[in-house]
Order: structure tokens, then sequence, then C-alpha cells
């Protein structure tokens, strides 16, 4: 009787995650398959490709500049990355290390900016970079990172906290001051919350498409991947194939980047502490 519940409780687990991966998946398949139809069945109601047309993908390149446009997110994605890990590891470590007057005051800040819709400071933001003549490019997006971004600095922070303090007063008797104990020490035993933090940076950067709407959209050559999709979709809707094949190309690099540092990345996810 017991060997019946079990089995019938096994099998009702994996049907119900067997629904949720064809829910999870459909909108991908879709995608795919869209990809390789004619323009003519394309635009009908959804079904089997009756001819596979893998020529799309060549095509798009034709119709689309695509090397430019990941060029543009690419340098967008990796900048944006770099400064942002530059600037946010020293402030994670001294929140979480450091003791100063006033830490939780600023830690507290640092989480209402979170809360901030980035809406409230688009005007005044687009006023200053538009009097230093970098609208019209994507350095307006890159150059802020160099400030530190605070839900990095939260998500870095509270891994930090999960590493045993003996560690850095280890490193202290040894001689380290603070930058040295941050770099030798906390560094490498934090590096699953650093990748973490990167992954979740370089996925927003790569798909931002408010910012460069706001600020590259009277300069095609600056536009990133996620902007030409959009206008490319927009002066051909019915190239539905193309769009499609498009969306594709797009959603590679972020897929090899994410399967390549999946268990790192999840390790930092799982591993950030909740310590105040």
């Amino acid at each position: 009787m017991n060997k019946r519940r079990s089995l019938a409780g096994v099998v009702a687990d994996h049907t119900i995650l067997a629904v949720l991966a064809i829910l999870f998946l459909a909108p991908f398949a879709f995608i795919a398959l869209t990809s390789v139809m004619s323009a003519a069945q394309a635009g009908t109601t959804f079904s089997w490709p009756t001819s596979w047309h893998v020529e799309n993908y060549a095509a798009v390149f034709e119709k689309l500049d695509l090397v430019r446009y990941f060029g543009n997110s690419l340098m967008y994605s990796i900048l944006a990355t770099v400064f942002m890990l530059a600037s946010s590891i020293p402030a994670a470590y001294a929140l979480a290390r450091i003791k100063f007057r006033g830490a939780n005051l600023l830690f507290l800040l640092i989480v209402a900016m979170m809360l901030l819709p980035p809406q409230v400071t688009t005007v005044p933001l687009y006023v200053m970079w538009s009097k230093l003549h970098l609208t019209g490019s994507l350095w307006p997006l890159i150059l802020p990172n160099l400030l530190g971004d605070a839900f990095s600095i939260f998500l870095l922070r509270q891994f930090m906290l999960t590493i045993p303090k003996d560690y850095t007063e280890s490193a202290e008797l040894d001689g380290c001051g603070p930058w040295s104990t941050m770099v030798r020490v906390i560094v490498p035993m934090a590096k699953p919350g650093i990748a973490a933090a990167a992954i979740f940076l370089f996925f927003h950067a790569w798909n931002d498409y408010y910012g460069a709407l706001l600020y590259t959209s009277e300069n095609e050559r600056a536009w990133p991947i996620s902007y030409a999709l959009a206008q490319f979709r927009t002066s051909r809707a019915v190239d539905w194939n193309l769009t499609m094949a498009a969306t594709i190309l797009a959603m590679v690099p972020v897929v090899l980047i994410f399967f390549s540092a999946q268990k790192v990345f999840v390790q930092g996810v799982t591993l950030t502490g909740v310590k105040g």
C-alpha cells in the first residue's frame, strides 16, 4: 500500500514538473519553429513548418547589421559589468567588514536606491548627459556603473557576511591592511557571489531596451541588439520568420554564458546570507 502511494506521489510530482517544463519551453519552441518557416506560413496560424528554411538566419545578416549591434551590446555589457565590479566590490567589503560610524544608515540608503524607479531620475540625468554631449551613445549607460550598483552592492555585501571573520582576523594578524585583505582573502572566497552579481548585470545590460531607447535611438550606429530587434520588428512586421531568427541569434550569447556559469551562479545566489 505504501509502495503504491509512493509510486503515485512520484508520478504526480513528475507530471507536474513535466507540465511546468512544457509551459516554460513552449515559447522557445514557438520562436525556434517560426524562425525556420517560410514568410507566408509564419504570418498565418502557428503550425509545424511545412518546409524548413535555415537560410532565414543568413538572411537576417543581410537585412540587419547584426555584427555592429552585437558589438555594441558586448561593449555595453562587458564594460558595465567590469565597472560595476570595480566599484561595488570595495563598497560591499566596507559595509560587510569595516566598522565605521553611519554604516547601517548608508546600507539602508543603498537598499532605498533599489526601490527608486529609474523613471524618477530620467529627466535630470538626460539633461546632464546632454550637456556633456554624450547622448547618442552608450556611455550614459556604461559610465554610471563606475559609481556602483545598488543591487550588486547589496548582493555582494550579504555574501561577504557569510564568510567567517576568522579569515580576515588572521590576515590582519599577518600584517595585511584592509585593501590587501579584500584582494587576497575576501575576493577569492567571494567568487560565487561576484559571479552572480556579474551575470545579473550582464544580462540586464544585454536586454536593456529602455536605456537604449532613451540615449541611442537618434544614432543607429550605437544601437545595441535589444533596441535593433525592436526596430527590425517594427520596420518588417510581416517577416516574422526573420524576426524570430534574429531573436534566436540574440538569445545565444546569454544562454551560453548562463549554462557555462550555471553552477557558480546558483551557488552565489543560494549562499547569499541574510545577515544584517
